[in-house]
């Protein structure tokens, strides 16, 4: 917190920037065995989470990074029926997976039950979703759950993760990815949040190399505005184990469902990367 207590100042060192949000107060804390968690209210942005003094999302804004995290990856597979989640406690991706009526299962594996908690309490918009009977709620440790999935059973795995230290740091290697690889069938497709393709472009060619050593031969960075992270330019990473990204552009023009920033044209424009970062990852 700055010297004005108005305003959280999350410092970001690997970018040299900053970003703030004007406060109304902090509304609760806790300290799990995993991460130290907080709400503020906002006085433009609505409610505030920040975990370990991270910013993670906010009333506000928070669609942009769900819709693009889910809605892509499901409409690139061809008939996904089942679905895990790695992470994601604060339940936005269950959400947004569910819309999509094909899908028969969920699974929403993440470490800290007080993620959930504190979500449904302050953010309950978001757990709009949590009491549908295809959706499976479990407070473990991700990447033992992905060794132990059995082989072929799962369409599509979301790592909707924080930043890769703490507790999601094994979930940015090539054993957890061999996990996941082992875990979807033949046509299966991974998707991970990638961090800022403007100021992080080695990591994410780190991560796309990991997730080559784990045998996924196909890859696309797809690049998204999110106010309240770093930089203010995010992404998802979408790997397959074959074929390409063409998607079910007809089933996403006709969706039956709302969403504030994912369109069919919206998902055509994000698979064409900017020169600069297509350069960079070699596409």
């Amino acid at each position: 917190m700055t010297n004005d207590s108005t305003w959280y100042i999350e410092h970001f060192q690997p970018t040299g920037s900053a970003i703030g949000f004007r406060t109304t107060g902090k509304l609760d804390e806790v300290q799990s065995p995993f991460q130290k968690i907080e709400i503020y209210g906002t006085t433009d942005w609505g409610n505030l989470m920040l975990i370990d003094g991270a910013v993670m999302l906010t009333t506000r804004d928070n669609f942009f990074y769900h819709e693009m995290i889910s809605h892509p990856a499901l409409y690139t597979h061809a008939d996904p029926k089942r679905v895990v989640i790695i992470g994601g406690g604060d339940c936005g991706t269950l959400r947004e997976v569910l819309k999509h009526q094909g899908v028969q299962s969920a699974t929403q594996c993440d470490i800290d039950e007080q993620v959930t908690r504190m979500s449904e309490k302050y953010f309950p918009e978001l757990c709009d979703s949590n009491g549908d009977p295809r959706a499976e709620l479990l407070f473990d440790d991700g990447v033992a759950y992905m060794a132990n999935c059995p082989a072929g059973s799962v369409d599509v795995v979301i790592v909707d993760s924080t930043d890769p230290v703490g507790p999601a740091e094994g979930l940015f290697n090539k054993a957890f990815y061999e996990s996941c690889f082992r875990a979807l069938k033949d046509d299966g497709i991974l998707v991970q949040q990638s961090e800022s393709p403007l100021a992080l472009l080695d990591l994410i060619n780190e991560m796309r190399g990991e997730m080559r050593k784990a045998g996924f031969s196909t890859f696309r960075t797809l690049p998204f505005p999110q106010p309240c992270y770093p930089t203010g330019w995010w992404s998802v990473t979408l790997a397959r184990k074959g074929g390409n990204f063409d998607f079910r552009e007809g089933d996403a023009s006709s969706k039956t469902f709302e969403t504030l920033y994912y369109s069919a044209h919206l998902h055509t424009g994000a698979l064409v990367a900017p020169p600069f970062v297509a350069k960079a990852l070699g596409e």
